[in-house]
């Protein structure tokens, strides 16, 4: 009876392998194919850097307006999560945005609220662009592939602008706001359609429905999994270590089969762990906490609920293109960032350069969690298991605050400007192993060493191939016959 049941669950076994894995190794080998490329290319984004770059200096002789008065005219009763000031082509503005994702543009000379602007505008401000050499709109967009998730809403419509640049590089500029919302190179266009596109299942039909193509992503990745764990399985069933095959072999197969059977337990284990921890990424039950500083925890860490700046317009001793009003412990401060990223922290009132203290920092840091107390007080200069620059770049020196609340929660924040640049606990720490290391091998010996890193991804990920493309052949035999 046991041997029966032992003859049909193997069936069982191999059928569902067999099928499945049809129907899925296109996707491995996809899948491993658009990895590596992605390990170059990345999804197109505005980085704060790039949208520095493009914007001109603040001409303060135009700022008549306050930030405090600005506030008001926005209807801002409360402390709001993002208060900037920066040019529109050639005017101040102060971009203000709520904790709901409202936004309001104020114009910093008259105080008018600005709801819309012209293409004609939208080419006059991609003109300071360093790249721009005939700024040209060419369309507006609603939604495209570029600018397919919910970041963007709301900045819709945007015009799409051409700079005329030999990289062919494109300007997503709102045109409710002015602002620069994304910025992409030909380079990055055609690359990622190798790379991202394939690799996330991102065509703009499933993506702009974020809910479904999430479910579409989890149930498709949830299958290819349980093809990984069956063939690991069928591989360890028919391997000959004790007893080899006629010609001494310790697969039985021959051919693309026998390369199917080998690679896959070479590479197998790879193969499981990287199809998990990429499911995961998705946080299938919510098994991961969010890493945002909510807008609670904000208010307490800056010490405000009411915006209170300056009534004067501050008038800074450096030069900078943006100007981002922020609260630290109850004290305002004005952070100034020029062309290059470099940021001055300033006095609003009187624009003098200050200087903060990690005692400062960490008195404000204190009231984040109220009902926690401080365990971990810590200065990295170094980069470590948890906070390390690969796909983005990290800040170092960091301040890094640890709590003794049931997460163990960790802050990182810049000792220069007091801004939390990130939050983990432990279920992000546990995410870092599961997605990070697991899925994009994020381990600090090899990123230390690059190319060691390249080379294990690329082995890695051949191997992986070898496995895909093998079934691919293999399934498509068995299906003409």
């Amino acid at each position: 009876m046991s041997l029966r049941i032992t003859r049909h669950a193997r069936r069982w076994l191999y059928i569902i392998h067999r099928w499945i894995g049809i129907a899925t190794c296109l996707l491995f080998a996809m899948w491993f194919v658009s990895g590596v490329v992605m390990m170059y290319v990345a999804f197109p984004q505005l980085t704060d850097t790039e949208r520095w770059t493009a914007l001109p200096p603040i001409a303060w002789d135009k700022v008549l307006v306050t930030p405090d008065r600005a506030m008001t005219l926005a209807g801002v009763t409360a402390y709001p999560r993002e208060l900037r000031l920066a040019m529109m082509d050639r005017m101040p503005v102060y971009r203000i945005t709520g904790w709901d994702g409202h936004r309001a543009t104020i114009a910093a000379t008259d105080g008018r609220s600005i709801g819309s602007i012209t293409a004609d505008h939208a080419e006059a401000i991609a003109a300071h662009h360093p790249a721009a050499t005939r700024p040209q709109v060419i369309g507006t967009v609603t939604r495209d592939q570029w600018s397919v998730t919910a970041r963007y809403d709301p900045l819709r419509p945007l015009f799409l602008v051409m700079l005329g640049d030999a990289d062919g590089t494109e300007l997503y500029i709102s045109e409710r706001t002015g602002e620069i919302a994304l910025d992409t190179t030909r380079h990055e266009r055609v690359w990622n359609w190798l790379g991202s596109i394939p690799h996330w299942i991102y065509p703009t039909v499933l993506r702009k429905d974020g809910a479904t193509w999430r479910q579409v992503v989890l149930w498709i990745s949830g299958f290819c999994i349980v093809v990984a764990v069956t063939g690991f399985w069928i591989g360890v069933l028919r391997l000959r270590l004790r007893k080899r095959s006629a010609r001494g072999h310790v697969t039985p197969y021959r051919g693309w089969m026998a390369w199917h059977h080998v690679a896959g337990l070479i590479g197998g284990v790879f193969v499981f762990t990287w199809m998990v921890s990429g499911w995961l990424s998705l946080n299938p039950l919510d098994l991961f906490a969010g890493r945002a500083v909510g807008r609670d925890m904000a208010v307490r860490y800056a010490g405000e609920s009411a915006p209170r700046i300056a009534d004067a317009v501050a008038r800074p001793q450096v030069p900078a293109v943006e100007a981002r009003y922020v609260w630290l412990g109850g004290r305002a401060l004005m952070l100034l960032a020029d062309h290059a990223g470099h940021i001055t922290t300033a006095d609003p009132a009187s624009g003098a350069p200050l200087t903060l203290t990690q005692d400062d920092i960490a008195a404000a840091a204190r009231r984040l969690l109220p009902d926690a107390t401080v365990t971990l007080r810590q200065q990295l200069t170094q980069p470590d298991w948890y906070w390390y620059s690969h796909h983005q770049e990290r800040l170092l020196p960091i301040l890094r605050i640890g709590f003794d609340d049931a997460a163990h929660s960790w802050f990182h924040i810049s000792p220069t400007t007091g801004e939390i640049l990130g939050r983990s606990d432990d279920s992000r720490r546990a995410y870092r192993w599961w997605f990070n290391a697991l899925h994009s091998i994020d381990l600090l010996p090899l990123l230390a060493s690059r190319p060691a890193w390249d080379i294990v991804v690329w082995l890695l990920s051949l191997i992986g191939l070898i496995v895909s493309l093998s079934g691919v052949v293999v399934g498509w035999r068995r299906l003409m016959r």
